[in-house]
C-alpha cells in the first residue's frame, strides 16, 4: 500500500504482531484494502482511510478487564450492554490506542476506528467506509446478499450502513445474541437519512466524532 506512510505502517504491522494472531492481521489489511476502495469511489481522504482501516482492530485481543479500565480512565460511557460484554468496547479503545500509542490526532481518523463496530447515527463517510469495510471485506464469506451489500457500498454509502446494519441486527437475533442500543439507532439513523435525501438530497451529516486528547 501507498496510501501511508510507510515507517508508520510498518510500525502498526510490528506491534499487532505481538497482539494479534495472523487470521485478524490479515482481516485488517482486508479492511484497509476495501475501506482504500470505498475512499476512492466515494471521493474521501485515502490516506485517512487506509490508517483507519489498518488501526480499527487495535484492541480486539484485550482482556474484558483491560478494556474496561481503558473506556473508564478516559471517561467514555459504559452501558449495560457493554459491561456484559467488553468486547464491544475494543473499537472505542482501538482508537485510544491509534492516539496514544501511534500519535493519530485527526479526529476524524479517531471517530472512523471508534465507530466501526457500533457505527454511530449520523457519523461520517470516513466512519462510513470503515464502519462498512469491517463487515463486507472478502473475508466474511460470499454470500448473495455479501455481494449485494458489496455493490451498494460502491454506489451509496447511507443505504448500505442501514443494510448492513440490517444483516448484522439478523445475525444477532438468529443467535440470541445481546444487541447494543447504539447499533438500533445507527440503523435507524441512516435508514431516515437514505429515505429524506431522496426528498431533499442536500440534507449535510453531523460533524465527525471527536475524542479528546
Amino acid at each position: 500500500m501507498a496510501f501511508l506512510d510507510a515507517g508508520l505502517r510498518t510500525q502498526v504491522l510490528d506491534w499487532m504482531a505481538n497482539q494479534v494472531p495472523e487470521s485478524r492481521i490479515a482481516h485488517v489489511l482486508r479492511v484497509e484494502e476495501m475501506a482504500i476502495a470505498l475512499a476512492q469511489q466515494h471521493q474521501l481522504d485515502i490516506e485517512k482511510a487506509a490508517t483507519a482501516g489498518l488501526m480499527h482492530d487495535l484492541a480486539k485481543y484485550f482482556k474484558p478487564n483491560q478494556l474496561l479500565a481503558m473506556a473508564t480512565a478516559e471517561g467514555l460511557l459504559i452501558d449495560p450492554v457493554a459491561y456484559a460484554n467488553p468486547h464491544l468496547l475494543h473499537a472505542d479503545v482501538s482508537a485510544l490506542v491509534a492516539r496514544d500509542e501511534f500519535g493519530v490526532r485527526d479526529p476524524e481518523v479517531l471517530a472512523a476506528i471508534a465507530d466501526h463496530t457500533l457505527g454511530r447515527p449520523n457519523m461520517g463517510p470516513l466512519s462510513c467506509a470503515v464502519f462498512l469495510a469491517d463487515t463486507l471485506e472478502a473475508g466474511r464469506g460470499d454470500s448473495e446478499e455479501l455481494q449485494t451489500l458489496r455493490q451498494i457500498s460502491q454506489q451509496n454509502l447511507t443505504r448500505a450502513v442501514w443494510m448492513t446494519c440490517d444483516y448484522t441486527l439478523r445475525y444477532l437475533l438468529n443467535t440470541s445474541r445481546l444487541i447494543h442500543p447504539l447499533a438500533i439507532e445507527t440503523r435507524n439513523s441512516f435508514l431516515h437519512r437514505d429515505r429524506w435525501h431522496a426528498e431533499l438530497p442536500n440534507v449535510q451529516a453531523a460533524p465527525p466524532y471527536s475524542m479528546a486528547s
